[in-house]
């Protein structure tokens, strides 16, 4: 049965060395030995589009495309990365993969997702990521030039965290109906997201959800798959 290894929410950051360098040590020790890697969303904490991110994560894409010689990467775009495109697939060899996404092994299956599809609650994100992710949006925005990108980027991050700062935490976490409802269209199958960074495990009456954490500059985390599930901190 093949080997997998799943993260989410990374965040890395342009000039950010410490997790970049957290990353590559983890591919080059632990990936490798995997037959896959599956990346759960927010893998870069910003992808202004293929033509303008592309130069500045180059250590990171030339560890993927090595890794990729070893052990198949697929890639789940998340909020902060969803204008990841064929030229990045092309260039870091990896896979881009829709959500969700179906992982079955011998003995079990997973459904897997970056997250934020399932915070129904916080109604003004999802109205937001609608605008933002339709594909119109997405074309207008690829064709704009690269300080207009930039600057409203920044600006939708800063109203963003301005936003968060009034939400509860319970808004901000996966809604309980949605999960169920999601978890109905796939019976004796386990969830496995990102997105929420509350790392954890939570054991409902008909399946089990496993939420991954996200990645400091100094420790990050893992959920491996081979005969079980399996938790791993990487540092």
């Amino acid at each position: 049965m093949p080997s997998s290894l799943l993260v989410a929410d990374l965040h890395l950051a342009e000039g950010e060395l410490d997790k970049t360098n957290l990353f590559i040590k983890f591919c080059q020790d632990q990936a490798i030995k995997v037959d896959q890697l599956f990346i759960l969303g927010d893998l870069f904490n910003t992808w202004l589009g293929d033509d303008l991110s592309i130069k500045h994560y180059q250590s990171v894409i030339t560890q993927l495309k090595n890794l990729t010689t070893t052990t198949k990467v697929f890639i789940m775009v998340g909020n902060r990365d969803f204008l990841l495109g064929s030229n990045f697939e092309k260039k870091s060899g990896a896979i881009l993969i829709d959500e969700p996404y179906l992982l079955e092994t011998d003995n079990k299956q997973y459904v897997l997702m970056h997250g934020d599809a399932l915070c129904t609650d916080d109604v003004g994100y999802q109205q937001l990521k609608k605008i933002l992710q339709h594909p119109i949006t997405k074309f207008i925005f690829l064709h704009l030039g690269k300080n207009l990108r930039l600057k409203i980027s920044g600006q939708l991050r800063k109203k963003s965290i301005q936003a968060q700062s009034y939400k509860s935490s319970e808004i901000m976490d996966v809604n309980q109906h949605a999960v169920d409802e999601l978890m109905k269209k796939y019976p004796d199958s386990e969830l496995i997201h990102g997105h929420t960074h509350r790392q954890n495990t939570h054991i409902e009456e008909n399946y089990t959800r496993h939420v991954l954490g996200d990645w400091s500059t100094t420790q990050g985390n893992a959920i491996k798959i081979n005969t079980k599930l399996s938790r791993l901190e990487i540092n």
